[in-house]
């Protein structure tokens, strides 16, 4: 009996590893985990998808900033990373196509695009000190796990836009066939996100759309990402005056409303405002949520 309960135990042990190891493999090494992990939970809901993250801009602006909303303290980046930084223009039908991209273009195992709002640049993307840091994170995530970082420069937010977008992530993605797909929205960004995610050549590639202080659009519910199960995370200030958090937290519900089994999570920053989800999203932790929840 003990010869035949130590087998099974192994067993179980072999087994566990066996399962486990794919998505092991496929997570995000930790880069300065400590310095961007969420400060609280204040409280959670909906089953876990639902947080509320304390957010204190004494402590999550002045404190972190030596030039508050200008430069983040040095520990904050780690600025070796331009070294695998380039600015690209992608010639196309649809026109020039500049961006940065930072990692490897060749058989990433990951590939994420960040989409500006109203006024930004493909720039803004990949300033390392502005935003607390945090673009310097996720281009320091992608670069050290074999990923690819882009940030585009687009002409709209709305059909021309989504094109140029597209044509982008094909030219990539053609690249990299196995690659993880994340693409990030910010603010009016999010528009783009949403035509992404209706168009049936561009969805079957997502793996993941962030929406950070960013509005809704319910034509999502129809979309061939939605069918595909594609994993949506929410970030929002609660004090966004731009797109109100009240509005953003109903159409999160409203897709858990849809299919209670979808992959979609919401962090409502408290006092936080419209650019707080950009400087405070976890990347880490969000896109190895992604990538254990992607279809």
């Amino acid at each position: 009996m003990r010869g035949n309960a130590g087998f099974a135990t192994s067993l179980a042990v072999i087994l566990t590893v066996l399962l486990t190891a794919p998505a092991a493999a496929q997570s995000l090494k930790p880069f300065k985990d400590e310095l961007f992990a969420y400060p609280a939970i204040l409280s959670t809901g909906d089953g876990g998808a639902y947080e509320v993250v304390d957010y204190q801009e004494a402590r999550d602006i002045n404190a972190r900033d030596e030039i508050p909303e200008r430069r983040v303290q040095g520990k904050y980046v780690s600025t070796g990373v331009r070294k695998v930084q380039k600015d690209l223009v992608l010639r196309s039908d649809l026109g020039d196509i500049r961006h940065v991209a930072v990692g490897t273009t060749e058989n990433a195992r990951f590939i994420t695009l960040y989409l500006h709002g109203q006024g930004g640049s493909r720039k803004q993307g990949v300033d390392d000190f502005t935003f607390g840091g945090n673009f310097n994170r996720i281009k320091n995530l992608m670069a050290a796990n074999g990923g690819l970082y882009l940030s585009p420069d687009f002409p709209d937010f709305g059909e021309k836009g989504a094109a140029q977008v597209a044509t982008l992530i094909a030219h990539y993605g053609e690249r990299s066939p196995s690659a993880k797909i994340f693409v990030a929205c910010g603010s009016m960004g999010g528009g783009l996100c949403w035509l992404l995610a209706n168009n049936p050549a561009v969805a079957p590639r997502l793996s993941g759309l962030l929406l950070l202080g960013s509005h809704w659009d319910d034509s999502f519910l129809a979309s061939p990402a939605f069918k595909r199960k594609v994993p949506v995370s929410f970030g929002q200030g609660s004090h966004d005056t731009v797109f109100p958090v009240e509005k953003q937290e109903a159409f999160f519900r409203s897709i858990r409303t849809k299919s209670k089994a979808y992959p979609t999570r919401f962090v409502r920053f408290e006092t936080g405002t419209h650019g707080t989800p950009i400087r405070m999203t976890d990347w880490r932790e969000t896109l190895n949520w992604m990538i254990s929840a992607s279809p």
